[in-house]
Order: C-alpha cells, then sequence, then structure tokens
C-alpha cells in the first residue's frame, strides 16, 4: 500500500486515542459524533483502507457488499455482535475488537446498579431533588440488603468475574454462575463459585441475576417471559451486557406483576430508543450505556483498537482479530 493508511473513525474518541491514530494514518472524524447511516457507512468502506466502528453503528450485509476497499473493521469495544462476522468473511474483511481494557469499569457499573436497584438509590434521589422528601421516618424508602445475598452470574467471562470477585469481597455474596462451559476448578475455588449447569436452578436461587453474554442471535431474549417467572421472587435483574438479551416486554410485565421488584439496565434493544413504560417505573434503574464510560477505560479501548490497526497494516500479527 502506497502511502499511509486511511482511516475513518465513526465517532469522536478521546483525545489521546484519535492523535495515536492522527500521527500514524491518514485519519478522517466523524466531527458530527451522530451515529452513520447505513449509505454513509457503505461509502466509507468503498473510500477507506480501515473503518474503526462503535455499538452505534450497524456494519450488516449491504454495508458490506460488493467488493470494499475497507480491508479492516477495527471495532471500539469487547462486543461485536453490531457487525455481521458471516458477511465480513465473505467480504474478505478482518474484524478485531478490545477485549479486557473495559472489564473493571464494566464490572462497577455492574456493582453500581445491584446496589441502587436494592436501595432504591434512583427513587430516593428523584425524591430529594424534586424536593418531596419529609425527613427521616422509620418505614421511609426500605429498600433489600445486599450483604451476604445469592448473585446470579450468565455467563462467566472476564467481566462477570470481575463483578463476582467485587461482590465476593466486597459484600460476602454468594456467587453462583451459569455459562456453556464450566470455568476451571482453580477459578471456581478463587471466587467460591458454583456452576449451575441449569439455568433456571440458578434463577430460583439469585437474589440479584446479572447478565454477561454477548448479543446476537444465539442470546436474543434469552431472558424471556418463562425465564421471568422463574426467577426468586423479590428478585432483581441486572443487564450491562447487550440490550436483547433480555424480552423487554416481558420483563415490564414481570416488573408490574412479579415475580422480580426491579431491574437495573444499562443497555437497551433499540438504543437510544427506551420504552416509556420503563421510565416511568420507579423500580427500574435506568442508565445511558455507560459501562465503560471510564477515562481511562475509553481511552485504553482506542489504543488497543490502534495497535490493531497498527499490527494488520504492517503485516505483524493482530492481537485481537475476531475474523
Amino acid at each position: 500500500m502506497s502511502g499511509r493508511p486511511r482511516v475513518l473513525l465513526t465517532r469522536r474518541w478521546p483525545e489521546a486515542a484519535e492523535q495515536e491514530f492522527q500521527r500514524h494514518f491518514e485519519v478522517t472524524l466523524n466531527t458530527s459524533d451522530r451515529p452513520m447511516t447505513e449509505g454513509e457507512l457503505a461509502e466509507a468502506m468503498s473510500e477507506f483502507d480501515a473503518v474503526c466502528p462503535t455499538v452505534s453503528d450497524t456494519i450488516n450485509a449491504t454495508v458490506l457488499a460488493g467488493r470494499p476497499r475497507a480491508s479492516l473493521l477495527a471495532n471500539f469495544g469487547v462486543g461485536f455482535n453490531h457487525i455481521d462476522i458471516g458477511a465480513a468473511r465473505a467480504a474478505g474483511v478482518a474484524v478485531t475488537n478490545t477485549p479486557g481494557v473495559l472489564t473493571d469499569a464494566t464490572a462497577e457499573i455492574a456493582l453500581l446498579l445491584i446496589l441502587m436497584t436494592a436501595r432504591r438509590a434512583g427513587e430516593a434521589e428523584r425524591e430529594v431533588r424534586a424536593r418531596r422528601w419529609a425527613g427521616w421516618r422509620p418505614t421511609h424508602m426500605l429498600g433489600a440488603s445486599v450483604t451476604g445475598k445469592t448473585l446470579g452470574l450468565i455467563g462467566f467471562g472476564r467481566i462477570a468475574q470481575a463483578t463476582a470477585e467485587r461482590a465476593r469481597l466486597g459484600f460476602g455474596m454468594t456467587i453462583l454462575y451459569h455459562a456453556r462451559r464450566r470455568a476451571p476448578a482453580e477459578l471456581e475455588e478463587r471466587l467460591n463459585a458454583c456452576f449451575c449447569e441449569n439455568l433456571d436452578e440458578l434463577l430460583a436461587s439469585a437474589d440479584f441475576v446479572s447478565l454477561h453474554v454477548p448479543g446476537g442471535e444465539a442470546t436474543h431474549h434469552l431472558v424471556n417471559a418463562n425465564r421471568l417467572k422463574a426467577m426468586k421472587p423479590g428478585s432483581f435483574l441486572i443487564n450491562t451486557a447487550r440490550g436483547d438479551v433480555v424480552d423487554e416486554q416481558a420483563l415490564l410485565k414481570a416488573l408490574e406483576n412479579g415475580p422480580i421488584a426491579g431491574a437495573g439496565l444499562d443497555v437497551y434493544a433499540n438504543e437510544p430508543s427506551i420504552l416509556p413504560e420503563f421510565t416511568a417505573r420507579e423500580n427500574v434503574v435506568l442508565l445511558p450505556h455507560i459501562g465503560s464510560a471510564t477515562a481511562e477505560a475509553r481511552v485504553a479501548m482506542g489504543l488497543r483498537a490502534f495497535e490493531n490497526v497498527a499490527a494488520f497494516f504492517e503485516g505483524r500479527t493482530v492481537p485481537d482479530r475476531v475474523v
């Protein structure tokens, strides 16, 4: 390839990451910082040597149709269900992601949602801001304790393990997990985690159920009406994974009629659109997909994406290649 590769960052990234790209490549930034349309993404695939998308970009078969100039999609994020991997493979386009660097930040958000839902923190803060608080009283804003309760993790990758470690050490929680494969015995021992081969067994036992699986067809509506009915009465659902893992209409019914007491959500099926019924419910904590939103994590994600792009164009082994 003659000259420096042309690279598009589809959203604004932390300045340190953008500058690293600009030192080594011919970089175009999406200065409007809005999600690009399907047509714009398709055009970008024909104009650039590498496109660096985020979760807000849908890279489907239409975007990847024909013989794109771009030979690399360097995703800013660990999840890549917004990219049609089969279509990318067919088009000869490599795909990378940024695992590991956002583990701690997302685990912190999972714990935050556990605490906020259990202790009704969102509801309580809204009461204070609205000047409706009438003062302390013994029965006011009674929530649920987190200490000593049971945490059920669906999926047991890096983020789930980091969540388990914090829950066990910080709050003495009992850890259950369900995953496609059982974890090594030494990891189970270190986290004092118990494997549940049957998902319904976990649901019936856990006071908090936290989702840590990738999005996509294999996990679409994994948490459906039947699974919600199987949850322990008075329990809470936490989702920092992907919105389409949960049947949101079924969740609304479970929040209204039981058995669950509340939910903490950082992701949604049709982001940034959120069902208005969620915003109307006091027993739901809603965050705007900020799982990895620390300055440290976002810079690290950008630099990890840079390493993938640099390795790809220098002919080195690409560290985080998905396809």
